[in-house]
């Protein structure tokens, strides 16, 4: 589902370490934290907690409108392309364009936000590049100018992620990160769910072209309540990793360091698998309807994205709380079985009410897979140091899953037809749950487990 790849906007980037100063948001990263838990090292009774909460609602906020915006980049695009006959497989090779982007720009994101000083402002740099690919598409909906749109959102995304994990780590630390997770996970899911009404509606009642005009504003929110996030009352790490500025060689080492754990490639097979059976799912299904139901495509398609996300708003702070009792392993089997699931039952399901119920499995996979994904790289990276590093290589597997998966599905659609291509999809997501189920370990810490 697009939603991962927006809410790998919204939980999920590459980031590394810089200390974060009181002037500044976002510029503490995990790398800064000791191998256990966090230090809190504010001073004490002089610390304000007002302006913090108000920090905290403020990233409440943002979330909510970065959702927003990024639900007009989902399935809606393929519903607009078909309107104007695109096929297939030139939908397809758009959205891969703009997922091989994102594949690519993985790491060098998260480099830039430690290259500057305010991850503020670059989140808001990052905001105002989605807007005008927003406005690319609305306004020019031909090949090169689309290709070059998602590219431009692709490459937006892989910024705004990083700064925006940045931005939670300094207002919750390492500790809580799992909660904000989920709580950023409920505000995007609102978001993403009453936008896609409201898309919807603009689609049905008034133009495509109208659906990514009002993503384009959405926007100035966005950028306001990024403005009220201030950098009073953040949790500031009082340890650092001695070579936070490492060179050539340092990264080198922290690279070979990561291939060599067996848990990072191990779960990065089974995040290309997850990302390549779900990706082009609820796209795919979209294009079917715009052709069968073309009068009320959008507003099925805004029907499905509201249901999964209705889904997603109960399950998501569920989810972080389950991950801590539960262990990671068990949520992930669970995930992995809906999604199998889903590309089964979108193989005999053709009506729009029906599409919608179906969709609602997506919504469970995404509470689950969203917040655990962080979490469990944090897990793994705990030790070290090296999460940044971590999350960029499974982001990096996301881009790889989701560049495939698109333009596979359109191939074998358009070759093979509707029931080989979900079956096909529900084929990979089995396949993920095979090996999560043979080779993958629980990575929940010790401390958690006894606790």
């Amino acid at each position: 589902m697009d939603w991962i790849r927006g809410k790998l906007c919204v939980t999920l980037a590459a980031l590394s370490p810089t200390p974060f100063d009181s002037d500044g948001v976002g510029e503490t990263k995990l790398s800064t934290l000791p191998s256990t838990s966090p230090a809190v090292a504010f001073g004490g009774s002089d610390l304000d907690a007002a302006p913090a909460a108000a920090s905290v609602r403020a990233l409440d906020w943002f979330t909510f409108f970065i959702a927003d915006i990024q639900t007009g980049f989902g399935p809606f695009v393929a519903v607009y392309l078909a309107s104007h006959s695109w096929t297939q497989l030139d939908i397809g090779l758009v959205l891969t364009t703009g997922s091989l982007v994102a594949l690519a720009g993985q790491m060098p994101g998260g480099a830039l936000v430690d290259a500057v000083r305010s991850a503020r402002l670059l989140a808001a740099i990052a905001v105002v590049g989605i807007g005008l690919a927003a406005l690319a598409l609305a306004l020019w909906p031909s090949f090169g100018i689309v290709a070059a749109s998602r590219a431009l959102h692709a490459a937006a995304s892989c910024v705004l992620g990083p700064a925006l994990v940045a931005i939670s780590l300094g207002l919750v630390g390492h500790g809580a990160l799992g909660e904000r997770i989920g709580r950023n996970a409920r505000f995007a899911s609102i978001g993403s769910g009453l936008a896609a009404g409201a898309l919807g509606l603009g689609g049905q009642f008034l133009s495509g072209q109208a659906v990514f005009l009002i993503t384009a504003g959405m926007t100035i929110p966005a950028l306001f309540a990024l403005h009220k996030i201030q950098g009073k009352g953040l949790v500031r790490r009082s340890t650092q990793r001695s070579h936070s500025t490492p060179g050539l060689g340092a990264i080198l080492h922290d690279l070979g360091a990561v291939a060599r754990d067996r848990r990072v490639w191990l779960f990065a097979v089974c995040v290309i698998l997850f990302q390549l059976a779900n990706a082009a799912m609820l796209p795919t299904m979209a294009g079917l309807l715009a052709k069968q139901f073309s009068t009320w495509a959008a507003s099925t398609v805004a029907g499905c994205m509201v249901s999964a996300q209705i889904v997603v708003a109960a399950l998501s702070p569920w989810s972080g709380r389950a991950a801590q009792r539960w262990g990671r392993r068990p949520l992930l089997l669970l995930c992995f079985a809906a999604l199998a699931l889903r590309g089964i039952m979108f193989t005999f399901v053709s009506s729009p009410s029906w599409v919608i119920a179906v969709q609602a499995l997506d919504g469970f996979s995404g509470a689950i897979f969203g917040v655990l994904l962080p979490v469990i790289v944090a897990d793994i990276s705990a030790r070290e140091g090296r999460f940044n590093l971590t999350l960029g290589v499974i982001g990096s597997a996301v881009g790889i899953g989701a560049s495939l998966s698109t333009t596979l599905a359109g191939f074998v659609l358009d070759h093979a037809g509707k029931s080989v291509c979900f079956t096909s999809l529900s084929g990979v997501a089995v396949l993920a749950l095979v090996i999560l189920v043979l080779f993958m370990p629980e990575t929940r810490p010790r401390q958690q487990t006894e606790a």
